[in-house]
């Protein structure tokens, strides 16, 4: 049986499928190394350090949030702010999503405690998200980059409140900005 050649490429999907089930909490080299199947010198041989390694993955993370989020939401672009924030929030709350949504959680808080590499690849992640969610915005939108900021504050507090069971807070507080249909 001919043995799978390791790269990054190939480390990757299997890392991020056991940080997607597992979470960051204690993600050590040596399971991290033993979810892919490899040693941890093989896992610093490919990605110089453990920072380095969670960076990249948590960049392959995000890029497979906005693969699902794209997926979810289509091609057609939303009429309104107000549209594109329900049908986020909408595919937010998707079951499939969650695992996505409790790293996040981790992430930020791996980046308030200053844990190296989390917030360079919290930044980084964000970034790519704010990028994503301005190709979002309506056609015509007058400012889609303050567009795409007002939104992610506005979607990042509403996971939040969700996130501490507080669903029914942010749903008032949406509807009293307006920003969804009563």
């Amino acid at each position: 049986m001919a043995q799978t050649q390791l790269s990054r490429e190939t480390l990757l999907p299997k890392l991020a499928a056991h940080v997607l089930e597992h979470g960051l909490g204690g993600a050590s080299l040596r399971p991290l190394a033993k979810a892919a199947g490899t040693s941890d010198r093989m896992l610093i041989y490919h990605f110089g350090n453990k920072e380095g390694l969670i960076t990249e993955l948590l960049g392959y993370i995000a890029a497979m949030y906005s693969g699902a989020l794209d997926a979810m939401l289509g091609d057609v672009r939303p009429a309104s702010r107000q549209e594109c924030l329900a049908r986020i929030l909408d595919a937010g709350s998707d079951p499939a999503m969650q695992a996505f949504l409790v790293l996040w959680w981790d992430i930020v808080a791996g980046a308030a405690r200053g844990l190296p590499g989390y917030r360079t690849a919290a930044e980084a992640m964000m970034t790519k998200q704010l990028a994503w969610l301005e190709a979002q915005m309506p056609e015509g939108d007058p400012d889609p980059a303050g567009g795409a900021r007002y939104l992610m504050t506005v979607i990042e507090g509403t996971l939040m409140l969700a996130a501490v069971g507080h669903d029914k807070t942010a749903r008032d507080g949406l509807l009293a900005g307006g920003l969804l249909p009563s």
